[in-house]
């Protein structure tokens, strides 16, 4: 069996190989989607009734909707367009960007598998092949103490609000 935290790490690790290959820029992308997910997920849940009623009422649909969400939107991150017109903006030399890409890509495995974990852990682990980390444990209070530091719990509101902001701004910078 494998416990949460390696696979949490597995995936920064993996995210972060991604980067590398993919560049800074497209990277960026794909960290401005997942805000854009928890931004709408933030949203749903505090002012659509449907949502709220679930959140009392079934935390299983209340992951998969939040995944759903999640998944599609860095889906369609991921997917970039071809920026090859930014490129004398965006790319000083390519031991930068690959370094700078390893940096962002391991920032969105965090917020990505940070975020789907985070979810999973408040929906009480509905699936029988993942059960949730043990209090008292080594593993389990490592995993239990990371937890407090995924992405849904750190950008709450309104500090999500605030980063919807910033990445729109840098669009409007670096991009425009």
């Amino acid at each position: 069996m494998v416990s949460l935290t390696f696979v949490f790490w597995m995936y920064v690790v993996l995210f972060s190989v991604i980067g590398a290959m993919r560049g800074w820029a497209k990277e960026l992308l794909v960290s401005f989607s997942v805000i854009l997910a928890l931004t709408f997920i933030t949203l749903l849940e505090r002012y659509v009734p449907f949502v709220q009623n679930l959140r009392q009422a079934d935390t299983t649909a209340l992951f998969w909707l939040r995944s759903v969400i999640l998944a599609l939107l860095v889906f369609f991150g991921y997917q970039s367009p071809n920026i090859a017109r930014f490129a004398p903006k965006m790319t000083r030399e390519k031991l930068q960007d690959i370094l700078l890409g390893v940096f962002l890509g391991g920032i969105n495995g965090y917020l990505v598998a940070g975020t789907l974990w985070f979810y999973l852990h408040e929906a009480q682990y509905p699936f029988p092949a993942i059960t949730a980390p043990l209090e008292g444990t080594a593993a389990g209070n490592v995993a239990l103490n990371l937890l407090k530091y995924m992405p849904p719990r750190l950008l709450g509101v309104p500090a999500i609000y605030f980063a919807v902001v910033l990445a729109f701004v840098f669009v409007l910078v670096v991009f425009i």
